[in-house]
């Protein structure tokens, strides 16, 4: 009995191994699915946070407008690829994308520490007044096929 559940397990490891190593990866997307904001807030919301959760609001909008603004030619949404675009889906291309996230990766997360570190020393009210700024860009992103 216990040959016949090791066998069966075995059996299961390997078909389940072959059908994650037929699986290519499919074309990058130029705005990844995870560039997203849970909510826009208003003002008034936003005086009866904490600065700590000012900071973390302020930094997280800077990161969705740095992995958003470089590619407003190309979409505003994510699922726009290369293909899609009708840009060749080589092996440079590829590379140069992958090149360009991974430099957007390293800027964020050098912005990440900066904010950590000098942000709790600036004034509540200007990090309010900077988020409404920075949530009203991302709100105009979406009227962004008005101006086409």
């Amino acid at each position: 009995m216990k040959v016949k559940i090791i066998l069966f397990s075995l059996g299961l490891f390997l078909f389940t191994s072959i059908g994650f190593a037929q699986k290519k990866k499919g074309p990058k997307s130029f705005i990844s699915e995870k560039v997203t904001i849970s909510k826009y807030h208003n003002k008034g919301e936003l005086e009866r946070l904490q600065k700590g959760q000012l900071i973390a609001l302020y930094s997280e909008r800077i990161q969705v407008l740095v992995r958003t603004l470089p590619y407003v030619a190309f979409a505003t949404k994510p699922g726009i690829t290369m293909a899609s675009l009708g840009i060749q889906n080589s092996n440079d291309n590829k590379k140069a994308l992958d090149s360009q996230f991974e430099a957007t990766d390293n800027y964020i997360e050098e912005s990440k520490e900066f904010h950590l570190e000098y942000l709790p020393y600036s004034d509540t009210g200007n990090l309010i007044a900077g988020i409404l700024f920075y949530e009203e860009i991302m709100k105009s992103l979406h009227q962004y096929n008005d101006f086409r």
